[in-house]
């Protein structure tokens, strides 16, 4: 449904913040036609009442949100960039060898010290994973894990807990610091304090372990650190969170996260009775092993990426809260616009 906004009378994007306003929201769907699928129409629309100050107020109180939103979006931009660059080079490092090819052809490794290059032989090897540089292994993943566990939740779910210890599901693993605070769910704290299992720790690496359609499963990764999305919380029984001194937090994320490694889990999970993956799965699972002072480079390298990435979604979690708080306030002359003008479009 499009609604266009008199131009003499109403500004488009204050209509638009008012609309995606939690009051406003929670009005339409109170008002909501309820016969099958609650749903609304243009005429209901049309007579809901809005509290529309001067055309120039509108334009004011939207070029403020506007420009939180653009904080927001450029944060995602950098992100976007930042997670690129650490994939970049994994993928370089550890699936096409970059280094490896450019030595066995007589070229110095493109974009690399003398120092780190020479880490990196001039020769490959056969093996599972079909070549490899020479010297380095292929091992189980369970071999070189020193934590994997699931969470647990109170018996009858968490349906009815509206505070707590929040306790992190599947829906919320899809990526670096990605996370849906709308679906934030919660234990209790005595529950919390008698579990032995599934309390996050810093750049957890985290594992959607199952559910979906039958004879389908879509494995995805997560990682949150440095108290996003929350100081304390923990996470469910269909999460894995992995912990691998051998590998690093970082290498043992975007190994996880490889296709290869994915389509594995994915074929694993696929062929269950319910969709899904178990320890067995995970710890037979083989991967790459290069030598620990390549490791260590490589987490010098995307350890610094990531914490920014995390911290960038905070601030925009905090740009989120500022924008979705400042409109009521705005309108009812609680906060004036040219007092955030000052302080937001500078």
């Amino acid at each position: 449904m499009k609604l266009t906004a008199d131009p003499d009378k109403a500004d488009s994007l204050y209509l638009y913040y008012v609309f995606a306003s939690d009051e406003q929201q929670d009005y339409i769907q109170q008002n909501a036609i309820q016969a099958g699928v609650p749903h609304t129409n243009l005429g209901f629309l049309r007579n809901t009442p809005l509290n529309l100050p001067p055309l120039s107020v509108q334009k004011s109180i939207a070029s403020v949100l506007g420009a939180l939103d653009d904080l927001i979006e450029v944060n995602r931009e950098i992100n976007e960039a930042l997670e690129e660059m650490a994939r970049a080079l994994f993928k370089s490092w550890f699936v096409d060898f970059d280094p490896v090819r450019a030595k066995l052809e007589g070229r110095p490794p493109a974009g690399m010290d003398e120092a780190t290059a020479a880490l990196f032989p001039d020769h490959f090897q056969d093996s599972e994973l079909g070549q490899i540089p020479k010297g380095w292994e292929v091992v189980t993943l369970g071999s070189v894990l020193d934590t994997l566990e699931t969470g647990r939740r109170p018996k009858g779910g968490v349906a009815g807990y509206s505070t707590g210890i929040p306790s992190v599901g599947a829906e919320s693993i899809n990526g670096i610091g990605v996370f849906d605070f709308s679906k934030t769910k919660f234990i209790p704290h005595e529950f919390y304090e008698k579990t032995t299992s599934g309390r996050i720790q810093n750049l957890d690496v985290l594992l959607y372990k199952d559910g979906g359609k039958p004879g389908e499963f879509r494995p995805r990764v997560g990682m949150f650190g440095f108290g996003f999305p929350f100081k304390e919380f923990c996470i469910n029984e269909h999460v894995f969170r992995m912990r691998s001194n051998t590998l690093g937090q970082h290498y043992l994320f975007f190994t996880i996260s490889d296709d290869r490694v994915l389509l594995d889990f994915a074929n694993k999970g696929g062929k269950a009775a319910i969709p899904g993956i178990n320890q067995v799965d995970v710890r037979s699972t083989l991967l790459l092993l290069p030598p620990a002072k390549i490791l260590a480079e490589f987490e010098n390298f995307a350890a610094p990426l990531c914490q920014s990435i995390i911290e960038n979604f905070a601030e925009s979690r905090d740009l989120a809260t500022l924008r979705d708080t400042l409109l009521p306030k705005l309108l009812s002359g609680e906060v004036s616009v040219s007092e955030i003008e000052e302080k937001v479009l500078v």
